[in-house]
Order: C-alpha cells, then sequence, then structure tokens
C-alpha cells in the first residue's frame, strides 16, 4: 500500500492569485513545485528566451569556439563523435548543422551499442584518425574518458569536449578527487569551476549554448541558432532532465516552433505517429516520439535516428517508417521481457528486497526499459541481466530510498565492470557470479518494510465537486509536465459510486460516476489494474456491492482517492475528466 502525504508549503495563496490573475489553487500548485517568491513566479508562468543564462558563463565555452572557429577558418576536418540514445542524437544534429552552415569541414559518428558501448572509445579515435580527422568534438559523452582522451592526445589531435554527464571522482579518505582529461576544452556545467547558474542541462542544451558562443563569433545572428528549440526541447524531455528553471523554457520555446517545424524529418516522425505538428506537448516527446529515436540505437544503429533529420521528404517518410516499425518491436520484446521477468519474480524472489532477473534470452539494450517497469510493479531496486558475447551485462534502476551506485561498490569483487549514480546503473560480471551477487546484492541490503512502500505526493485535498473546467484549463499555465514538474494531484474521501463500467477492446479500462461527500456526481476514469480494483473492493465491501455498483444499483462501497482533472474532448464538446491514480 503507498503511503499518501499532502505537500504542504507556505505562501499567501490569495495574494499571489490576485497579483498574477490566477486561482489560489493554482498558486498553491506552483509554490509546491519549489517555487518560491514573486520573481520566480514570473519567470515559472512567464520565462521566455530573454531570460536564458548567458552561455559565455559556461567554463571553456570561449576556448572551445577559439579553437573550433580557428579549425572552420583552416578547414580542418572534424568529426563529432556523439552517443546513441535521443540526447546523443539531437545534440550531433545541432552541432553537424551548426558547424556546417559556419563552413566548417565537418562529419559524424555514433558509438554502435553492442560493439561499441557508450560514448568515444579507441576504435572510434583510431578510425577518426585513419579518416584524416584533425579534431574530434563530442557531445552527450567524454567526460568521463579519461584515457581515450589521452589516446587520441598522443596521436596528435585536438579533443573538444561537450557534455553534462556528472564528472567523474576517485575518494580518498572521505575526500573526493574530481578528474579531468587532458582535452583542449571542456564545456560541462557540473564542473566545479564552472560559474553557469543552471547545472541541469542535457548534451543538446550545451551542444546548442556552444553553438551560440560560435555563431557570435562567425558574424551570425543568435536568432539563427533558434531553429534547434525544438531539437533542445525533444532531448530536454527524452533525456528526462528536471523541467525547471531554464529547462522549462527551453522545452516551452521548443515546443512552440516544434508546432509549425520546417523539418522534414521531424514532420515525417510526427506523421508516421498520426499527429499533427501543431498537437506535439511533452507527452509525444517523451512516449511517443522519443522511442522511435531510442529504438534505433537499442536493435538497429542510431546513425538511422540522426540521418532521419538530415533528410528529404521522400527519404525521411521511407526512415520515419522504418523507425516507427522497429520501435513497435522494441515495444513487443519489452512487453515479452516484462511478463518474463514478473513470471521469474513471483515465482522465485518475492520475498527479496532487491530483485536481480536474470534473462539470458533478452535483447542486452532492453535490460534498462525492463528493470524500469518492474521497478514500477513492485516499487523495489531492480537489476535486469542478460546473456552477453562475453559474460553478463545488466542495467539497475532504483528507487529513491537506495542509492545502486553505492550499493554497487560493496559487491565490487563480483562485478567486472560496473558505473551510474544513485537512482541507475549498469554493469557486467561472469555467469558464474550472478546468484553470489544476487544474495549479496539482499545481504547488504539496508531498505526497511516501509521504504520499499512509494511515497504518494498529493498537492492538496481538494473535494472532487470543486474541479472544473475553467480551473483545469488554468493548469495548463504548469505545463510542460515532466520530471520535477509534475501535473497535479488531489485527494478526496468518502466517496461512494452511482455506477461504475467497464469498457476498452481489453475491457481494461474503468469509468466510474462518483458522488462527492455532498452527492455532486463527478465522472471518473481508471486505467490501472481493474480486476486488483475489484478484488479489493470485493474484499472490504462484498461481491454484492461490486455487482450493485457495476449495475448502477445503491451500494455501500466508500472509498479515497488520488485523482488528477483533466478536460475531455468528445464532438466538439468539452467536458471535465477526472482520472484516478490510486485509491484506498
Amino acid at each position: 500500500m503507498e503511503k499518501w502525504f499532502v505537500i504542504n508549503k507556505g505562501a499567501d495563496f490569495e495574494k499571489l492569485g490576485k497579483e498574477f490573475g490566477i486561482s489560489p489553487v493554482t498558486a498553491r500548485l506552483i509554490r509546491n513545485r519549489e517555487v518560491i517568491g514573486e520573481a520566480a513566479f514570473e519567470r515559472y508562468l512567464y520565462g521566455s528566451l530573454k531570460d536564458l543564462y548567458d552561455p559565455h558563463l559556461l567554463k571553456d565555452a570561449d576556448r572551445l569556439t577559439d579553437i573550433l572557429k580557428v579549425k572552420i577558418e583552416e578547414q580542418k576536418p572534424i568529426r563529432i563523435i556523439g552517443d546513441y540514445d535521443i540526447d546523443g542524437v539531437m545534440s550531433t544534429y545541432i552541432l553537424y548543422r551548426g558547424i556546417k552552415h559556419c563552413g566548417g569541414n565537418v562529419s559524424t559518428q555514433i558509438p554502435d551499442r553492442m560493439k561499441d558501448g557508450y560514448g568515444i572509445n579507441e576504435n572510434l579515435i583510431d578510425q577518426a584518425k585513419r579518416d584524416g580527422m584533425d579534431t574530434i568534438l563530442t557531445c552527450d559523452n567524454g567526460i568521463a574518458a579519461i584515457s581515450e582522451i589521452a589516446h587520441a592526445k598522443e596521436l596528435g589531435m585536438t579533443v573538444l569536449v561537450t557534455d553534462h554527464h556528472e564528472i567523474p571522482y576517485t575518494e580518498e579518505n572521505g575526500e573526493k578527487q574530481f578528474l579531468r582529461s587532458n582535452a583542449d576544452a571542456i564545456v560541462n556545467p557540473k564542473q566545479q569551476e564552472c560559474a553557469y547558474p543552471f547545472k541541469e542541462l542535457c548534451g543538446a542544451a550545451v551542444a546548442w549554448k556552444v553553438l551560440q558562443v560560435l555563431y557570435e563569433k562567425m558574424g551570425f545572428a543568435l536568432e539563427e541558432t533558434y531553429e534547434f528549440l525544438e531539437n533542445v526541447a525533444f532531448a530536454t524531455v527524452g533525456d528526462v532532465m528536471d523541467l525547471t528553471d531554464e529547462n522549462r523554457i527551453l522545452v516551452k520555446e521548443g515546443l512552440n516552433r516544434i508546432h509549425r517545424t520546417k523539418n522534414p524529418g521531424m514532420r515525417a516522425l510526427i506523421f508516421q505517429n498520426h499527429l499533427e505538428p501543431e498537437q506535439i506537448n511533452a507527452y509525444h516527446f517523451g512516449f511517443v516520439l522519443g522511442p522511435c529515436i531510442n529504438a534505433s540505437g537499442r536493435l538497429d544503429t542510431a546513425k538511422r535516428s540522426l540521418s532521419l533529420f538530415l533528410q528529404g521528404e521522400e527519404e525521411a517518410a521511407k526512415t520515419a517508417r522504418e523507425l516507427v516499425e522497429l520501435n513497435q518491436q522494441r515495444k513487443d520484446m519489452t512487453a515479452d521481457g516484462v511478463e518474463e521477468a514478473k513470471r521469474v519474480v513471483e515465482e522465485h524472489y518475492m520475498s527479496d528486497k532487491v530483485l536481480v532477473i536474470y534473462l539470458p534470452q533478452v535483447h542486452e539494450s532492453l535490460a534498462g526499459i525492463i528493470a524500469g517497469r518492474i521497478r514500477e510493479a513492485y516499487h523495489k531496486p531492480v537489476f535486469v541481466l542478460t546473456k552477453a558475447e562475453e559474460g553478463v551485462k545488466g542495467s539497475g534502476r532504483s528507487i529513491e530510498e537506495y542509492s545502486m551506485y553505492e550499493e554497487l561498490c560493496k559487491c565490487r569483487e563480483l562485478l567486472e565492470k560496473f558505473g551510474g549514480h544513485p537512482m541507475a546503473a549498469g554493469l557486467s560480471l561472469p555467469e558464474e557470479n550472478v546468484e553470489k551477487f544476487r544474495r549479496k546484492i539482499n545481504e547488504n541490503c539496508p531498505l526497511t518494510v516501509e521504504e520499499v512502500c512509494p511515497d504518494i505526493h498529493i498537492d492538496m485535498a481538494m473535494p472532487v465537486g470543486y474541479a472544473s473546467t475553467e480551473l483545469v484549463h488554468q493548469f495548463a499555465l504548469l505545463e510542460p509536465f515532466g520530471k520535477d514538474n509534475p501535473s497535479p494531484l488531489f485527494a478526496d474521501r468518502n466517496l461512494s459510486i452511482s455506477r461504475m463500467w467497464v469498457i476498452g477492446k481489453n475491457r481494461n479500462v474503468l469509468r466510474m460516476s462518483v458522488l462527492s461527500e455532498y452527492g455532486q456526481p463527478v465522472p471518473v476514469i481508471f486505467f490501472g489494474d481493474v480486476e486488483t480494483l475489484f478484488a479489493y473492493f470485493t474484499e472490504k465491501f462484498g461481491q454484492k456491492e461490486v455487482e450493485n455498483a457495476l449495475h448502477g444499483r445503491k451500494n455501500r462501497i466508500l472509498f479515497s482517492m488520488v485523482y488528477t482533472a483533466k478536460i475531455d474532448f468528445y464532438q466538439g464538446n468539452e467536458n471535465l475528466q477526472l482520472e484516478m491514480k490510486y485509491y484506498r
């Protein structure tokens, strides 16, 4: 059972509401998102491109672009090395198009997930050297490539790094010693000496900021960089960055531009998913379009995704169709993997606090997605391991209370390689160590029973009868929703049901007419596990009461729910609809 908490942030919501022309409810929701003070409210609601931070504040931004300007003017061959996910693809695209616009002699390379692994490596460096490259420019990777960059420097190459990942370090006597490669310039807001005020940019945003400085030095107008805002927004949402501060502005501005995008590849991807450009919102970036880009990096090569954005209409339509098909294949493979993982857990490991699931037949690129789904299902840290060419590889996804990287450090003698951060990790180990690893990671696990119950943070207790279409329309001011800027969650109690009925092709959606404490009827929809809900009501109130509710008869069911409020558009009409997320 989840633990429900109502967020209690203090402020004069009536005053803020009057000042900004919004409901006190909306003012409370904004304050709940750690927005404090009138200036911050103004920026949250109306922040625009003029509120973005100066890209010159990024450490080494001027140094890197000074070097790049000379390389462009001297026509030195430049090789951009990106990454195989949406952020890497968008970063590569932005830098390639931007440097090309400046007249640079530039080419791209994206690692193969299976053959090369993540980021720049010696094979890619050697290949660049054989191809006659003078300069390597990384994006969305490179900050941790200490030995690889040393190799490139030994070969006499110039190396420029743009990245956003954590700075690698060693720890001695509890003190962190941060590591730095001998690249010619490194732009990453996470560097300790970097004065840039916002540290949570994605790789594509860092690349775009660098391009702004380059354009300025090459004599191009700043506004010319704005064509890439749709790509920055796409990567920010797709890489699950915090939608706060500057990221919020970048995504809002990027969405405005994607509604009238001229890029044939972007348009083709939207059309192949049966959408129109003006419909696109952050949800589509994260859950519809983004997975198509990531699918090629998982099951094929991310070079195909990159090519999409560089093609004309006819070629782009074909590539977009292939990416959508590839993503469907990825979805089917993922669904099979999740089903098998749940079977393994329920047959063998339900009592484990940390789930270690070995699925030898699953494609190794899907391990992280499956781990994420299993974590959602059981609210436990999860490692999904798959058989690789040599030994076993895997990905882990964690919960807030469990630092995955720290716990892996305690099992390092069983692992060949591992890395990551508190919420996610990657690892490889010999097959004979799989069971030893499962036992040891569980023996060391510090989690209590309470900690494996998910916390549900509710914005406010709000009677279902208080919600209105006018109020819900105002919630659009809070968009785009995503990480650290979630859709508003409300709660109400002592609700009864006048009628409920199951709908959907697979009969997996529940509609209800719910009566508030004061007898107001409100339409509610539930997309969760309908059978589990019925079992819960049956256990609490009896089968007869559930049957009565299903037939629209008077019944004794009384419950509380956590819900979101939405507008349902049907045949040109707007209707309020509450979506139940949790119940008790």
